[in-house]
């Protein structure tokens, strides 16, 4: 007996008329589309004019759930997966989903279209031959540090989601880690209030506490570590911090600041340098 195949459908992150024709066709004619919400997925049916039916798959019941469509698979029916808005599996459940469906010897096919960290990318300006995309920022404030510091020395352009509530004290934490490194904040892209930020942590910051509150899904664009930080080495750097009269912990800092570099790092190459041990009286 034929095997049903799983397509994973990228559906609007925002317009719902941003969707392919073949997406459009395939969630016509699959038997089932599975879904993380079925009240928003009906929506966008309802606009196209789909009548298929909907299962629920959402982060919570992706497990067990996954098991009922490998056995709709089994038996020949063809299944969509798609998630609220972009493409499955990019911050959004579907991966377990794919993953046991190939495991099983399924065929999946990708319907590829709308993406949040795409679109984001190619409205910031930003070199994205290469990047890197980081989910979520950390809840917590010294995760939410360390995240940052991390992005310091990340040469490649990163795009990181968050949410409005948390949005400015993201920043707050940002700014004087990322210093003067350019980002592009995206609010409610392709939405009808769509609006784009573009500065430094502490610039946008600037503006976004001139308002009440933020509303809407944030998407941030950080512009990959500058051209002198990959051409130096830590301890080129911090020579060059002490002969501008740089020293202990304000050098560290300037590091972090000019070269995105981390202030623990910088500070042990310069007490290195200087033939000290921590503590020995810099400051």
């Amino acid at each position: 007996m034929k095997k049903g195949v799983l397509y994973v459908v990228s559906t609007p992150i925002g317009n719902l008329e941003d969707i392919t024709a073949r997406a459009v066709r395939i969630l016509k004619e699959v038997d089932v589309v599975a879904c993380e919400d079925t009240r928003k997925t009906r929506i966008l049916l309802g606009k196209w004019g789909i009548p298929t039916r909907l299962i629920s798959v959402h982060r919570f019941s992706e497990a067990a759930k996954s098991r009922k469509i490998l056995r709709l698979l089994d038996e020949g029916h063809d299944v969509a997966i798609v998630s609220d808005a972009g493409t499955p599996g990019i911050s959004d459940p579907g991966a377990r989903l794919v993953r046991a469906a190939h495991e099983a010897g399924f065929r999946v096919t990708p319907v590829p279209g709308p993406s949040s960290v795409t679109a984001a990318l190619s409205a910031s300006g930003f070199d994205a031959s290469s990047f890197v995309h980081v989910g979520f920022v950390p809840r917590k404030a010294e995760p939410r540090k360390a995240f940052f510091e991390q992005l310091c020395s990340e040469e490649r352009t990163a795009v990181f989601f968050e949410t409005p509530v948390r949005v400015k004290t993201t920043l707050a934490d940002a700014s004087p880690i990322l210093g003067s490194r350019s980002m592009v904040l995206f609010r409610e892209l392709t939405k009808i209030h769509e609006e784009i930020l573009v500065g430094d942590a502490q610039q946008i910051l600037a503006e976004l506490r001139t308002r009440p509150s933020v509303k809407g899904e944030i998407i941030v664009v950080v512009q990959g570590a500058p051209a002198t930080r990959r051409e130096m080495d830590v301890t080129d750097m911090v020579k060059e911090l002490m002969s501008e009269g740089f020293s202990g912990k304000r050098l560290a800092a300037e590091a972090q600041r000019r070269y995105g570099v981390k202030k623990g790092d910088a500070y042990r190459r310069f007490v290195e340098i200087k033939g000290e041990r921590p503590g020995s009286g810099e400051s």
